[in-house]
């Protein structure tokens, strides 16, 4: 007879699958709309081959029409269009897998943006129109098994290597829009957006997280205790041991005297500086530090010192044929996609903390050229897993912990076969404090994948991520 446990997993069970099947439905069901929407483009197209004067009018036109009807955004209704499009011309393969309900409407997105630079490439005769089902069978691989934001940094990543000299033109013409704008918002602030280059907006948001957590652990490490000093008429100091509450020189009333929580009156050294306590969100304290950083070029005193040395971080992937310069393939920008050549080359230029990485024939990192019990296995580490090795988390290596897959202190070896990299949320899934109903336990595979099995008894892994090329 079945206990109480079993039934609960049971119900728990059924509502997983429930979901994961309406969600299914779900992206059919958006498959069908873009499929009207197909339907629409060719008689705007219609429309436009009559009337060819009047092509931005009926595209306006047709973009209001299903905005209102649809109670969406102007953008919205301009993106779905696109992705539409996108699909009926040149990804049939994205088109069926969409229509069966195996990848959502932010996975095509991300697809379609990522194929535009090999439709580009192929309208330009600069490759052949083959090279798009490569692209499309490449990106899928993920799609079908992985979030829309790791399709997004591997769906580039294939256009890159695919149509290398096609994607540096397109970010050296990007480079030249970049900008910063203003926009007022209400109650007295403003919406500050700066347009950058990515590694260089990756930079920042990177050197930025780093700040404002050292603010945070100064903050929380900080314990102000008031020295028990009373001063006479004159300044001077007397000894406590010498004052009563009486005394004519005690004046609780004195900017310099403060109150104990046990009710105990205090007089401040008046050469020791008293911070105000910080009370401040991550998000404010980060916003603080940004506002520093641009208004006085070093974070203010009252950060705390040592900030200054807190530099931007960035991870980048290049070929040693391309770092020497013998051919222009784009870089990887670790975690988000391709990276202009000659940026690649700056960098290493500039830091001495490269490693070089040995690849199997299917793309896999196996080894790297240096080895030390420690930082050695780290910077393996940090190569094979660029991120957390969750499933769908792409927070970067760097701001992730190195776990013991099987507890340390159960046995647990501190080999590369035991190692992973877990963001905070992630590593805390598995810590031996939550009770086992909510535990979850990861295991680290032969071929370098993790599967993690849930509370529920299920089983979800995360293959390492390849370094995906083509010759």
């Amino acid at each position: 007879m079945a206990n109480t446990t079993d039934l609960d997993l049971d119900e728990r069970r059924r509502i997983v699958d429930a979901w994961v099947a309406t969600r299914r439905r779900i992206a059919a069901l958006e498959a069908e709309a873009a499929e009207l929407l197909v339907e629409q483009i060719a008689l705007h197209d219609a429309d436009v081959a009559a009337s060819p004067f009047h092509r931005e009018a009926i595209y306006r036109s047709m973009v209001a029409e299903f905005s209102a009807a649809g109670h969406l955004s102007k953008g919205s209704v301009e993106f779905a269009f696109a992705d539409a499009q996108a699909l009926q011309a040149h990804l049939p393969a994205v088109r069926a897998s969409f229509a069966s309900g195996a990848v959502s409407v932010q996975h095509v997105r991300e697809i379609a943006r990522a194929g535009a630079v090999v439709a580009e490439a192929i309208r330009n005769r600069k490759v052949d129109a083959t090279v798009m089902e490569l692209f499309e069978a490449a990106v899928l691989v993920v799609a079908e098994q992985d979030t829309a934001a790791r399709t997004k940094a591997h769906a580039r990543q294939v256009a890159a290597a695919l149509v290398g000299e096609t994607l540096v033109e397109r970010h050296r013409r990007a480079a030249e829009e970049r900008c910063v704008t203003v926009k007022s918002l209400d109650d007295g602030l403003a919406l500050l957006t700066a347009v950058l280059p990515e590694w260089i907006a990756t930079a920042i948001a990177d050197r930025l997280n780093r700040m404002t957590r050292a603010v945070v652990r100064a903050r929380d490490n900080r314990e102000v205790t008031p020295l028990p000093w009373w001063f006479d008429d004159d300044g001077e100091g007397i000894d406590p041991g010498h004052l009563s509450l009486d005394d004519p020189a005690f004046d609780p009333y004195d900017s310099r005297v403060i109150q104990s929580a046990d009710g105990d009156m205090f007089a401040t050294d008046p050469t020791v500086e008293h911070l105000p306590v910080d009370t401040r969100t991550w998000a404010q304290t980060e916003a603080d530090l940004f506002t520093d950083l641009l208004l006085t070029a070093d974070p203010s005193a009252a950060h705390g010192d040592g900030l200054d040395g807190i530099h931007a971080r960035v991870q980048v992937t290049v070929s040693a044929t391309t770092l020497t310069g013998a051919d222009d393939n784009p870089a990887e920008l670790d975690g988000h996609g391709p990276l202009h050549p000659d940026i690649a080359r700056d960098l290493a230029g500039r830091n001495t903390g490269w490693t070089r990485l040995f690849l199997d024939p299917s793309g896999m990192v196996i080894e790297t050229d240096t080895y030390t019990p420690t930082e050695g296995m780290r910077r393996f580490l940090r190569a094979r897993d660029r991120h957390c090795r969750f499933p769908g988390c792409r927070m970067p290596a760097h701001r992730c912990e190195i776990d013991h897959n099987r507890d340390h202190a159960k046995g647990g070896k501190t080999i590369l076969d035991n190692l992973g990299h877990f963001c905070r949320s992630h590593h805390t899934l598995k810590h031996p404090d939550i009770p086992d109903t909510h535990r979850w336990n990861a295991q680290q595979e032969k071929d370098g994948s993790v599967t993690w099995h849930s509370p529920l008894g299920r089983d979800y892994a995360d293959p390492p991520p390849r370094r995906v090329m083509f010759v």
